[in-house]
C-alpha cells in the first residue's frame, strides 16, 4: 500500500509498504481523504523533530471506511463511514485520573507520536472510531477534527450567547472557532493580515480587520462601548499577535491560546493583572466535542465547499504544503486513493 512520510529536513517521501491485518482491539480503515493542517506545517519544518520519529506517516485530519475488523471488536462492521479521534490515552497518570484523558500525560496522538492517516489502509484502536451518520459526503468527514478542534476552543473559554469575540487569525482553524462561536449565539470579528483571507471571512458574513491598517484596540473599544471583548482567540501564532492580544480583552475576559508557538513569547502581564484577565490554553479535544462537530458537519452549519479550497492526489502532497505555507489555500484534502492531477 501507498504511503506519505515525513523523513526530514522538510522532505516527504512516497512509500510501499505491506498491510497488516487488524489486532486484537483493532480495525483496519481505508482512508478516503486526509487534511493538512498547521500541526502537519510545523513537522514539516522540523519544529517537532525532538518528538517525531522518521520516517513518519502523518496525518490526523480523515475519513475513511473500515475494511476489516479484529478480534475483541463489536458494534463496527465492514463498510461503515468513521472518522478518528486521534488520541491514544494510558488512562493511568494524574490528568487521565483527574478526567482529562485528553491531555494525558503520556499522550499518544495519532499522526505524530505514531503513525497516522496518509496510508491507504491504516490500523487504529477501535476506541478511537467516531461514526459518521448517512448523508455526510467523504470529504466533508474530514473536517470533523478541525472543527472539534474549534467546538473545544469555544467550548474552553465558556463563551455564552450575546458576548463578543474576537478571532486573531484567519486560518482554517480561525475561521471554524469563528463560525462555531457564531453558531453558539456570539458576535464575532476576526483579525487577519492576509487580504484574500479577509475576503473569505467577510464572505462568511463576518468583519475581517487588517492589524496594518485598522487601529485593534479603538475598533473593538467601538464595537463593545468601551468595555473589549470578552473572549479573544489567539490562533495566528505570531509573537505580535499574543503581545496584543490582552489589549482587546474586557475586564476580567478571557485570552485562549489556541495555536502552537514552537518558541517562548512575550506577552502583557500587567495588562493581566490589571484587568484581570484569565489566560487559557486550549489543546485538542474532548470526545464530546467530536460529536458536537459531526451534528455541526451533518446540520450544513460548516461551509465545507468554502473550507476545502481543493483536493490533491497522494504525490502532490509536498506541493500542497508549499500552497499553505504562502496561504494560497485554507483547507487542502488528500485523496489517498488516488495518484494524478488535483483537482
Amino acid at each position: 500500500m501507498r504511503t506519505v512520510a515525513y523523513i526530514g529536513n522538510r522532505r516527504l517521501e512516497m512509500g510501499d509498504v505491506e498491510s497488516r491485518p487488524p489486532s486484537r482491539d483493532e480495525v483496519r480503515l481505508r482512508v478516503a481523504y486526509v487534511g493538512l493542517c498547521g500541526t502537519d506545517l510545523h513537522i514539516l519544518h522540523g519544529s517537532m523533530d525532538g518528538r517525531v520519529r522518521t520516517p513518519l506517516v502523518f496525518g490526523h485530519e480523515m475519513s475513511g471506511t473500515i475494511d476489516a475488523v479484529g478480534d475483541g471488536v463489536t458494534g463496527w462492521d465492514v463498510g461503515d463511514t468513521v472518522t478518528v479521534m486521534p488520541l491514544d490515552w494510558d488512562g493511568t497518570c494524574p490528568a487521565c485520573r483527574a478526567g482529562n484523558e485528553h491531555i494525558c500525560q503520556h499522550l499518544d496522538f495519532i499522526g505524530i507520536d505514531s503513525p497516522g492517516a496518509l496510508q491507504e489502509l491504516w490500523n487504529v484502536p477501535a476506541r478511537t472510531l467516531v461514526r459518521m451518520p448517512d448523508g455526510i459526503a467523504l470529504d466533508a468527514a474530514a473536517l470533523v477534527e478541525p472543527v472539534a478542534v474549534a467546538v473545544h476552543d469555544v467550548r474552553r473559554s465558556e463563551l455564552v450567547p450575546g458576548q463578543k469575540a474576537v478571532v486573531i487569525g484567519g486560518g482554517p482553524i480561525g475561521v471554524l472557532i469563528a463560525i462555531v462561536a457564531r453558531r453558539f449565539g456570539a458576535d464575532v470579528v476576526v483579525v487577519e493580515l492576509d487580504a484574500a483571507r479577509r475576503a473569505q471571512v467577510e464572505g462568511l458574513g463576518f468583519p475581517a480587520l487588517d492589524p496594518r491598517t485598522t487601529d485593534q484596540v479603538g475598533w473593538v473599544e467601538a464595537w463593545t462601548d468601551g468595555a473589549g471583548a470578552d473572549v479573544v482567540f489567539e490562533v495566528s501564532g505570531a509573537a505580535a499577535a499574543v503581545l496584543g492580544a490582552t489589549n482587546l480583552a474586557k475586564v476580567r475576559g478571557t485570552v485562549v491560546v489556541v495555536a502552537i508557538h514552537p518558541t517562548p513569547r512575550e506577552v502583557d502581564l500587567q495588562r493581566v493583572f490589571w484587568r484581570e484577565l484569565r489566560l487559557l490554553g486550549a489543546r485538542v479535544y474532548q470526545r464530546t466535542d467530536f460529536e458536537t462537530a459531526v451534528d455541526l458537519i451533518a446540520e450544513g452549519a460548516i461551509p465545507a465547499d468554502l473550507m476545502i479550497s481543493r483536493v490533491v492526489s497522494m504525490d502532490e502532497t509536498q506541493a500542497a504544503f508549499a500552497d499553505l505555507e504562502a496561504g494560497r489555500a485554507m483547507k487542502i484534502l488528500v485523496d489517498v486513493g488516488r495518484i494524478g492531477e488535483a483537482s
